[in-house]
């Protein structure tokens, strides 16, 4: 016990043991049980041995200045470790080699990477019909596994009136093309009245569709890449007609998909009372007899108001509104008025 305390002063308390053949968990056993017998009680102290393979100063240096030289500076252990080993050479291990850049706070991304560019939010403003349309192409199942036909939609972004369809078996530009052309003759489009946006799918940004909008004189518009909210009106009409109780699990055929489709498109103009335009039927809002409904319907109100006013406990009851207009992407106001400004409540 003596020589373990007496050696422990030049050296830790586990080579001073196994020096003297002395078990380490005796020793701590007695010092804990004795006390008294042990007035110079081991200090803690923490004592950070150099290994013997350890490598020197200078050694390290010249790997980190083999790690940052203009040949490796852009590429990771690894890949240096692994050349280094193709042309006979060894340094040290690939851990080693991340010790030495820890230790200088070079562990990062090493490599050149492409940024890619910040793409501009499209804002787009529809206030009445045949300002701004969108189209897309979805899906429909085939009567048999990877089987599929595709239906493009063209809708009326104000008004929700879906102002051309198809279904084909081919996703094409030449199809968009001359859908596109047949919509805008049946709607009258005049040049520089119209804007067509869609997504970036290949017949969107096909040459054969950007050179007929250009002869049409109609403004172009697509969404951010990978960003399917810059398109929510094209996807909201595929979710209401995909949702629909008799939308088949397959189609027989493509005959069988336009049937389909044709009975579908002309329930949604002209029957379906749509939530999101005062719940009245996209033809109705197209066409501009949205406000006659609306009227008719608040007089049916105000009539049911005079006979017993007591059961409008909030008063005068008001028919849902019809909305002056349709954004894509609505920009937020950001204003930061003075304090003494007369017009403090216009940012509020």
């Amino acid at each position: 016990m003596a020589a373990v305390e007496q050696l422990s002063q030049s050296m830790t308390v586990a080579d001073a043991c196994n020096g003297l053949g002395f078990p380490r968990s005796s020793y701590y056993r007695l010092c804990s049980s004795f006390p008294a017998l042990t007035p110079l009680a081991p200090e803690k102290r923490s004592v950070r041995r150099v290994s013997s393979r350890s490598l020197e100063p200078a050694e390290r240096e010249a790997i980190r200045a083999v790690l940052n030289s203009e040949r490796f500076m852009d590429c990771t252990p690894y890949m240096i470790y692994a050349t280094l080993l193709d042309e006979g050479s060894y340094l040290c291990s690939v851990s080693t080699m991340y010790r030495i850049l820890r230790e200088y706070g070079e562990v990062r991304e090493r490599r050149d990477q492409r940024k890619h560019p910040v793409y501009k939010k499209p804002e787009l403003l529809a206030t009445r019909p045949n300002e701004l349309w969108s189209w897309d192409i979805s899906w429909l199942r085939g009567p048999r596994p990877y089987s599929y036909y595709f239906i493009y939609v063209i809708l009326d972004v104000f008004s929700r009136y879906v102002v051309g369809w198809t279904i084909d078996e081919v996703e094409s530009a030449e199809i968009a093309h001359d859908l596109i052309a047949w919509a805008c003759q049946q709607q009258g489009i005049a040049k520089g009245e119209l804007t067509l946006h869609a997504d970036n799918g290949s017949p969107m940004k096909s040459i054969p569709v950007a050179h007929l909008l250009e002869q049409l004189g109609v403004t172009k518009s697509h969404s951010r890449p990978y960003n399917s909210n810059d398109n929510p009106f094209s996807e909201a009409q595929f979710k209401t007609m995909k949702y629909q109780p008799d939308y088949p699990e397959r189609f027989d055929s493509q005959e069988h998909a336009r049937r389909w489709a044709r009975s579908f498109f002309q329930w949604y103009n002209f029957v379906h009372l749509h939530s999101a335009i005062g719940y009245v039927t996209p033809s109705a809002m197209h066409f501009g007899q949205a406000q006659s409904i609306l009227q008719q319907r608040q007089e049916v109100l105000n009539n049911a108001f005079a006979k017993h006013p007591e059961r409008f406990v909030r008063g005068q009851p008001l028919p849902p509104l019809v909305p002056s207009e349709a954004w894509i992407n609505k920009p937020t106001p950001s204003c930061t008025p003075e304090e003494d400004s007369p017009f403090l409540d216009s940012c509020a």
